[in-house]
């Protein structure tokens, strides 16, 4: 077959490739530089043979196969499809209105994380940006976000491959409820399927929400920082709660992530067997000891302070959210810093219901500001972060992996910056960019 040249491929052959099912095509696709996720090496001269959704073979560029649709990307570096651990999916995450998610339908909140319901539907700004799979930690909605990875599982719409961790396990009045922006006598019952108040009624609701679909199960171990009169990381779940979730949870094959800010509520959560910290504002040396002796992991975003910073500054946000805010930013990214050069597993995570979506590559500046070598920060977003979600099948460059992958043209191992425009995107084997 003729050898199809990139800067030649027309917008009708790439809508071609991606309409047709991945199972029915075979791609032999060059890479300029290769990053599997996985390894430190980069390589050139590496073509990728996708057959079924996924990655076939490895190898030395030679003909292409018979049959197959060469894609010239000898001009890119490519990479796999980022993950991201810490998303909001069906969450609005486009509004500095903190009640938005209840001023919504489920419906319409569900559109925000999957194609709308048109042919052909765009796809949505997380998979338009590389992001091929996410860890939903969780909608105000409470299996809003189930209903949306199910909706995409058939194929009904475009969106990234999702994990979903359905309500959150809460106190009442704790942090889960929308930190007391709305009085909870406002907030319908499908926002409360995880409220409990004690260990046992936790445990009801955790089996509640694993039955109801749910591929993982999140807490909120510690308040959050933007609310008022409330002191950030205020411990909310004693280690009695969070082990009952925990049991259930573990006896099930299912993991749990604890939102945690304070110091104290971080190591609670991780005495009580917790795999995953999320944010960890205020970990302190101790907390990060434990996290690296017991190998729990970190999803710390250290990106949304300055956003938050940014449009709330800009649209006279209260003084003691700002504040507040600026102090847990400074003393998250000491903390970041800190983990990395205690070898503490981190992955990549944005807390993508904060700011809008389609923005979460922005982390990856931060993540190397605070610490990360460029490598280090890519593997955070695939191959490491396929390993905190428990997937052989995603995240690397490899075969018998989905045919997830991101190409851009710069190096990003010399600017980083630049996976925050994407230039290609291919989820399947089918070309979504």
């Amino acid at each position: 077959m003729q050898r199809i040249r990139l800067r030649y491929l027309t917008a009708a052959l790439a809508a071609i490739l991606a309409a047709t099912p991945a199972a029915a095509q075979t791609l032999y696709v060059e890479a300029g530089r290769l990053i599997d996720g996985v390894t430190n090496d980069v390589r050139t001269g590496q073509c990728i043979t996708v057959e079924a959704e996924r990655i076939k073979s490895v190898a030395p560029c030679g003909a292409t196969p018979a049959g197959a649709t060469r894609l010239d990307w000898s001009v890119f570096t490519v990479l796999p499809g980022l993950i991201d651990l810490h998303t909001h999916l069906a969450d609005l995450g486009q509004s500095a209105d903190l009640a938005a998610p209840i001023k919504a339908s489920p419906a319409e909140t569900a559109l925000v994380g999957g194609g709308a319901p048109r042919a052909p539907p765009p796809p949505p700004p997380t998979l338009d940006a590389g992001f091929t799979s996410v860890r939903d930690v969780g909608t105000y909605r409470g299996l809003t976000d189930v209903t949306l990875r199910n909706a995409i599982e058939r194929g009904d719409m475009p969106g990234p491959r999702m994990w979903v961790a359905g309500a959150y396990i809460t106190m009442p009045k704790g942090g889960g409820e929308l930190n007391g922006v709305v009085p909870n006598e406002q907030l319908p019952p499908d926002m409360r399927l995880g409220v409990a108040a004690t260990p046992e009624e936790a445990a009801t609701k955790t089996t509640f929400l694993l039955d109801s679909g749910a591929d993982f199960i999140k807490t909120i171990a510690t308040g959050a920082v933007l609310a008022i009169g409330t002191e950030p990381g205020a411990v909310e779940l004693s280690e009695e709660y969070l082990r009952a979730v925990v049991k259930v949870a573990h006896a099930r094959g299912k993991k749990v992530t604890a939102h945690a800010h304070g110091a104290e509520g971080i190591k609670i959560a991780i005495n009580a067997g917790v795999d995953s910290i999320e944010h960890a504002s205020l970990a302190d040396e101790e907390a990060l000891q434990l996290a690296k002796a017991r190998g729990t992991w970190l999803a710390m975003d250290i990106y949304n302070g300055t956003y938050i910073d940014d449009v709330g500054t800009k649209e006279g946000w209260p003084a003691e959210y700002l504040r507040k805010n600026r102090e847990t930013t400074h003393a998250q990214r000491a903390a970041f810093r800190r983990a990395i050069e205690l070898g503490v597993n981190i992955g990549y995570a944005t807390d993508a219901g904060v700011y809008p979506h389609g923005l979460n590559a922005r982390q990856f500046r931060n993540m190397v500001k605070y610490g990360m070598t460029p490598m280090q920060a890519i593997q955070s977003a695939t191959g490491r972060a396929a390993i905190e979600m428990g997937r052989d099948d995603i995240g690397a460059i490899v075969p018998g992996r989905f045919a997830d992958m991101v190409a851009v043209k710069a190096d990003p191992l010399a600017d980083i910056t630049v996976l925050e425009k994407i230039d290609h995107v291919m989820k399947s084997g089918s070309l979504v960019r």
